[in-house]
């Protein structure tokens, strides 16, 4: 399986027998799956059944979609209330030529409230389900234009992060193989700084003299941050290499790595290993960058 990027963009346009159909989807990078969906007025029904589609496909991020619709002009349908202009016109026909009243024209008798109501035309019921059907056929088409545009990205990030981790790793072998770790380097120092608490001129208490000797040495030790560090390149190259929603999981060893290289580089006390550590910090940092992209 190959990885899948938080981030992409579609757009589908369907020609349906009640209209145009444009869906557009935007996923960007987020915690949690947030989808937030805008649809005409008249169609909001779709919402829900929208939001179920999309889900189904994207684990994370924040995806934004919205629906256009052009619908064919249609006339609009005029409905004359027959039974209103009728009484109307009787009543007209009474009243005409009393105190010199001129008889009502028909465009005055077509202006009284509710005997003309025009309506917008409306599509029967089957044409409008039919419809509806369209708009969610050509929204998983867009669903599925948003996943491949996603794991198109994913690829990238797949070789990016590679990369990342392989640089890792080899400043943790770098690390490793520093002389300043070598015992007789560290001998050499400790014996500096044992001499150097000698020559202060206060005295000290061989038993706790030894006791900071073996604090020195233990502070000086990144045996278990290089180890964890290997554990934790390798975990990674394994989650990368099984796909899917992996994010969470990334970030959290990234998080992890972080950590190893700050307390690596707090214990380096050597120029050679304090600048690897400190490349080390850099690399993890642009690793845990990337790793943001990531479903």
């Amino acid at each position: 399986m190959s990885l899948f990027s938080m981030t992409g963009f579609a757009r589908v346009v369907e020609s349906a027998a009640a209209g145009r159909i444009v869906w557009e989807l935007k996923s960007v990078n987020g915690k949690s799956l947030d989808i937030r969906l805008r649809a005409p007025p008249g169609l909001d029904d779709l919402a829900e059944e929208a939001r179920r589609r999309i889900g189904a496909v994207l684990k994370r991020g924040t995806c934004f979609a919205s629906l256009a619709v052009q619908r064919e002009e249609r006339p609009p349908v005029v409905t004359v209330n027959e039974e209103l202009l009728g009484r109307l016109v009787e009543v007209a026909g009474r009243y005409a030529g009393r105190s010199g009243l001129a008889p009502p024209a028909l465009d005055g008798l077509l202006a009284v409230r509710g005997v003309v109501e025009i309506a917008e035309a409306r599509e029967d019921d089957a044409a409008e389900a039919a419809f509806r059907g369209d708009a969610l056929k050509a929204l998983d088409s867009a669903v599925a234009a948003l996943a491949a545009a996603r794991r198109e990205e994913g690829r990238a990030l797949d070789d990016i992060l590679a990369l990342r981790l392989s640089d890792i790793a080899r400043l943790t072998d770098e690390a490793e193989r520093s002389p300043a770790r070598r015992p007789e380097a560290v001998r050499r120092r400790l014996a500096e700084q044992v001499a150097a608490l000698l020559d202060s001129g206060r005295e000290l208490d061989p038993n706790r003299l030894h006791q900071e000797a073996v604090l020195l040495a233990s502070r000086a030790d990144i045996r278990e941050e290089l180890d964890r560090l290997k554990a934790h390149v390798e975990a990674a190259r394994a989650l990368i290499a099984s796909g899917g929603a992996v994010g969470r999981r990334l970030d959290f060893l990234a998080q992890e790595m972080a950590r190893e290289a700050n307390t690596l580089s707090a214990k380096a006390n050597d120029i050679a290993l304090n600048a690897t550590g400190l490349e080390l910090k850099t690399i993890v940092e642009q690793f845990r960058e990337q790793v943001q992209n990531v479903e």
